[in-house]
């Protein structure tokens, strides 16, 4: 509402003491002529209004001049001097008051009009004070909480979102929106401080802080994001279907029924897809173009696309059954964009095992599906031609820098081993990035440290790697396709050319500047695919009896001695190792336990606590243990050996963190728990890492992430 002092300060710029204007004619006389004379007139009025007095001055002048020129004729002009003040100054006395009167009637009445024509306002309007309390309202805000009489109440009553912490605290007004009924608004709030109204009033004092008080606006935008959501529901989306093993289950039918499971799996896609609309081409034998529209896209992720288990009930006597990935995009500023983000989600479902749906957007990537375990490839076509790329990649380098992840293990640095064989196989000097050393990897690094047949400078800590490395150095990173975990991630930034040699899904969080990139889920362990590409690296390949047990080691730790993700090329791997001098019993002796450890995962394993009837979760001592976090995994790993335990977590509080090592068999996919909780891993091997919680706040995270993916039917 616009005030009486505004109103006449843009007129006139009148500067006015009135109190109380709405009562102003109810005063009695004699109050009503103290409070005029308590009014001063300034601005263009005031000048106005004194230009008489100013102009009488003036003439006063001119007749000082006269008199020296003529004497009579300046007694005339004073005799007319004193007539002009006289009635000049009657008509200031007289007019005045009617003047003041006049001007304090407009604004009263110009006061009440504008109050009335805000309180008919369509938009509505409601003046809240600094608490929150509605003090006024309008006709529209009334209307829209269904008869008002909400005057006096807080306004959270009326809107449940609208809390006293999101209210204005300075002149940055508050825009947010909020639901009502089935009208959506959007709110805007603005703070109005009372210390400058009250400044100069006579009724309050001003002395101490007036509070403020907040206008409410509500703009109804129903039909606005209406429209936005139709639009929005009828924008593109792009993914593509890919099958699994497609070769594998074809094999495994009769010649005569192969182009019927083809045609099956085929009227499966296309039925699926149209049934919400959308378009689905054949590009290639095992791969399929989808076109979708948003809104048809949201109702098969509230299905958690069930065409990924709905294709494996086609059986025409196939021992395989068909499993697929898909990957979709959607979001992108163009179609070429979603395009993009389409081919990026395939290529990350394939990555992470297979028969999974990976939507990408713009920020974020969901994945649904991903709970069987990847068929491993009887075909080492992949392995041959990755080698080949490798060789070519590391011949054009002067040197090569090998890395794992952070606290490697045995698979990390007995793939790193395999590398540096085949880098010093093409006569490039080669490096291998080592930090810390773990008590369980100290007796094999020490098969090579002080070993007189490698050199001195085998194994670099981050520092000498980033100072010694060159523009013209390649970098291979094995066991790990995550930057952030790898053991020193400033390399990942320095060198041109990337190798990535993996066997982890992947994940959110990918090493994308990558040269090459093999990575497969299905392979048992790094130290898996090493000894392959070793076989296609080349005809010199001379493997010493040390790397031999380093590999051959990394094979069996990460099996849990060949019990699990075992599969035939895995024993080809190994028979690859023995042939080259792996020896047994000098592995086992490797992995032998100091006495504190065994009892660590001993109590480990006696204290677990059976959650949810299937649930194994226990907590690793690590006092006085050098490497707790393996020993962690050592238990996780035998609180399997219970009878109906389906996945175990075992949490190993060390370096001011918490590290969860997460093992299953098959009944439960551990990595989709740990992505959960910001890590990852495999099907049945899995881990993360916490930091700023405690052991107990850990394990309250984990039981509430177990209970939630339940409730959504993820477990």
């Amino acid at each position: 509402m616009i005030s009486a002092q505004r109103l006449l300060k843009r007129f006139g710029r009148t500067d006015y003491r009135m109190k109380a204007c709405s009562a102003h004619r109810n005063f009695p006389q004699r109050e009503q002529e103290m409070e005029n004379n308590r009014i001063k007139l300034k601005g263009r009025i005031a000048a106005y209004y004194g230009a008489p007095l100013r102009l009488g001055f003036l003439l006063i002048l001119v007749n000082i001049l006269i008199y020296f020129v003529s004497w009579p004729s300046g007694i005339v002009l004073s005799v007319f001097l004193i007539a002009y003040f006289i009635i000049v100054g009657a008509l200031y006395l007289q007019s005045r008051p009617i003047l003041i009167n006049e001007m304090v009637s407009f604004a009263t009445e110009y006061g009440q009009v504008q109050r009335k024509l805000l309180k008919n306002l369509d938009l509505p309007y409601a003046i809240l004070d600094d608490t929150g309390r509605i003090i006024w309202t309008n006709y529209a805000f009334d209307s829209i909480v269904q008869g008002g009489k909400v005057q006096k109440k807080s306004i959270t009553s009326v809107f449940p979102t609208l809390t006293r912490d999101i209210f204005p605290k300075s002149d940055d007004d508050v825009k947010l929106f909020v639901n009502y009924g089935s009208s959506n608004y959007r709110v805007e709030m603005k703070r109005i401080p009372l210390d400058q109204s009250v400044a100069d009033s006579d009724i309050i004092d001003g002395s101490e802080k007036a509070g403020a008080l907040i206008a409410l606006y509500l703009f109804d935008e129903t039909a606005v994001r209406l429209a936005i959501q139709e639009v929005d529901d009828q924008s593109v989306v792009i993914g593509f279907i890919y099958m699994d093993n497609y070769e594998e289950a074809l094999d495994s039918v009769e010649d005569v029924r192969r182009s019927l499971l083809t045609a099956l799996i085929d009227r499966k896609v296309n039925k699926y897809i149209s049934s919400v609309d959308g378009i689905c081409s054949k590009i290639e034998k095992d791969k399929y173009l989808i076109i979708l529209r948003k809104k048809a896209l949201r109702q098969l992720q509230e299905a958690h696309f069930e065409l990924l288990s709905d294709v494996k009930t086609v059986n025409i006597g196939n021992q395989m059954a068909i499993t697929l990935s898909i990957g979709v995009g959607l979001d992108g500023l163009t179609y070429a964009q979603n395009y993009e983000f389409a081919r990026n989600a395939i290529d990350l479902a394939l990555g992470r095992g297979g028969d999974q749906a990976v939507v990408k957007l713009p920020d974020n990537i969901i994945y649904y599906g991903g709970k069987t375990q990847q068929v491993e490839k009887n075909t080492r076509v992949k392995a041959r031609v990755k080698a080949q790329a490798l060789k070519e990649i590391l011949s054009g380098r002067d040197s090569v820098f090998i890395m794992g992840h952070r606290i490697g293990d045995i698979d990390c640095f007995g793939a790193a081993i395999g590398i540096y064989r085949a880098a010093r196989t093409m006569n490039k000097e080669a490096h291998i990035v080592l930090n810390d050393v773990s008590t369980s990897l100290q007796p094999v690094v020490d098969l090579f440290r002080g070993n007189p047949d490698y050199p001195a400078d085998l194994f670099y800590d981050s520092q000498t790697a980033i100072e010694k490395v060159t523009g013209n150095s390649a970098l291979v990173v094995v066991d790990v396709n995550k930057p952030s975990i790898t053991e020193c991630p400033e390399l990942l930034r320095l060198c041109k050319s990337i190798i990535v040699l993996d066997h982890h899904r992947q994940g959110t969080e990918t090493i994308e500047n990558a040269t090459l990139s093999y990575v497969e889920a299905y392979a048992s362990s790094t130290c898996e695919m090493v000894s392959e590409i070793l076989q296609y690296i080349g005809d010199n390949v001379k493997i010493r009896q040390e790397e031999a047990d380093a590999m051959y080691a990394g094979i069996v730790i990460d099996t849990d001695s060949f019990q699990s993700k075992t599969g035939v090329r895995t024993f080809e791997a190994a028979a690859f190792l023995r042939r080259n001098g792996a020896d047994v019993t000098r592995v086992r002796k490797l992995f032998r336990e100091d006495a504190l450890e065994y009892k660590a995962k001993a109590d480990a394993v006696s204290q677990a606590e059976i959650y949810r009837n299937c649930y194994a979760i226990s907590i690793c001592p690590g006092q006085g243990i050098q490497s707790p976090t393996i020993v962690g995994a050592q238990a996780a790993n035998e609180l399997l050996n219970i009878k109906g335990v389906r996945a175990s977590f075992v949490l190993t509080e060390y370096q001011n963190q918490i590290f969860i090592s997460a093992r299953s068999i098959d009944e439960v996919n551990v990595q989709l728990i740990m992505e959960r909780l910001g890590g990852g891993g495999h099907m049945n091997i899995a881990g993360c890492q916490m930091t700023d919680v405690s052991l107990a706040e850990a394990i309250g995270v984990l039981k509430h992430t177990i209970d939630a993916m339940i409730d959504d039917g993820e477990l």
